[in-house]
């Protein structure tokens, strides 16, 4: 809410670095159509691998892992009726708020939205989700020694439901305006939401799954393809750093938000890049078996399974992953470990 209340003065002056990683943002954003006509099957391979990358890593930041790679693959294809533990249940929870956000119902952008997602992350749980935090609470960091330190004291729970209210008016009116670059509006309603921590639990996850849902509300649909949530757990240093700079003196309205804006604007720039990346061997030529054969030879562990292969070469098929293997198997260039789902691989050279 802080940061609309004079947004025009607050970013009156862009600093050069997020102009230029901005430009970036615009002009990968300006190639999505391209790629959506002429490489559909390549984008639908791109956001199953997001999807579930996504779920996994916003999870995983709060600490929710399910050590067995299989099981997490069942839980996120919602294909467990049994949810074992609290890991599981939280799992199958960021699931369903994250596709419930990928459907086009879920706008606008309002109160009753943000709670959805809160109850929804929580569907699976114990836990009581869809409500504003009773008490007060603290945003601490653990140090190495194991003491924790305060980071920031978040909005009182009595004041909580008025400032999420004013946040989502305030972010919707300078979204109608159009004076403010949309990467910008969305970072700050990510900082102020964070801040507010209108939640007993649970606020980094209703945050980054809405931030998503509003890149993408704003054109900016790489994060359907490349995970935000990934890129956000590789750098979680940097992000803490990022929040602990933006947030000191925020309940006075005298907060910078620059440092948390050039690490999210960042952040959203090298999601292009990686999208460029993943998009340029389909671009360059060579077949899906080149693709694969590239991967394998390149860029794989020395030993894989096909969900790996897959994994990382969206848009080809199992078929033409085996077929792929079998002429490197030919070649003497990899060999079967075992036969079956489960069956792995190895690269010889």
């Amino acid at each position: 809410m802080r940061s609309f209340e004079d947004l025009d003065a607050l970013v009156a002056a862009v600093p050069f670095a997020i102009v230029n990683d901005l430009r970036t943002i615009d002009t990968g954003r300006g190639s999505e159509a391209l790629y959506r006509d002429k490489l559909p099957a390549l984008l639908t391979g791109l956001a199953d691998r997001a999807r579930v990358a996504s779920i996994e890593a916003s999870s995983a930041i709060e600490g929710v892992v399910v050590q067995n790679r299989a099981r997490a693959a069942e839980i996120v294809a919602g294909r467990s009726e049994q949810l074992r533990d609290r890991s599981e249940q939280e799992l199958a929870g960021y699931r369903a708020a994250l596709d419930y956000l990928y459907q086009e119902q879920w706008r606008p952008l309002n109160v009753g939205l943000v709670l959805h997602l809160h109850r929804l992350l929580f569907g699976y749980s114990p836990v009581s989700g869809g409500q504003f935090k009773a008490t007060e609470n603290l945003v601490a960091d653990r140090l190495p020694d194991g003491t924790r330190v305060k980071r920031f004291t978040p909005v009182s729970a009595a004041a909580t439901p008025l400032h999420v209210d004013e946040l989502v008016s305030r972010y919707r009116a300078a979204q109608a305006a159009g004076r403010h670059h949309p990467v910008i509006l969305t970072g700050l309603f990510a900082l102020d939401l964070l801040t507010i921590h209108p939640f007993a639990d649970g606020n980094g996850r209703v945050t980054r799954a809405l931030t998503n849902a509003l890149l993408q509300d704003g054109g900016y649909d790489v994060t359907r393809y490349v995970s935000l949530e990934t890129s956000i757990a590789r750098s979680a240093d940097a992000c803490y750093a990022a929040l602990l700079g933006s947030t000191d003196g925020w309940h006075a309205g005298r907060h910078d938000p620059w440092p948390w804006l050039r690490y999210f604007v960042g952040l959203l720039a090298g999601s292009y890049d990686d999208f460029a990346t993943l998009t340029s061997t389909a671009r360059s030529g060579g077949t899906k078996q080149d693709r694969v054969r590239d991967h394998v030879l390149h860029r794989a562990p020395a030993t894989f399974q096909i969900a790996d292969v897959r994994t990382a070469v969206p848009g080809v098929s199992d078929q033409t992953i085996r077929l792929a293997l079998g002429q490197l198997k030919i070649a003497g260039l990899v060999e079967a470990d075992s036969v079956g789902r489960g069956a792995t691989w190895t690269r010889r050279v």
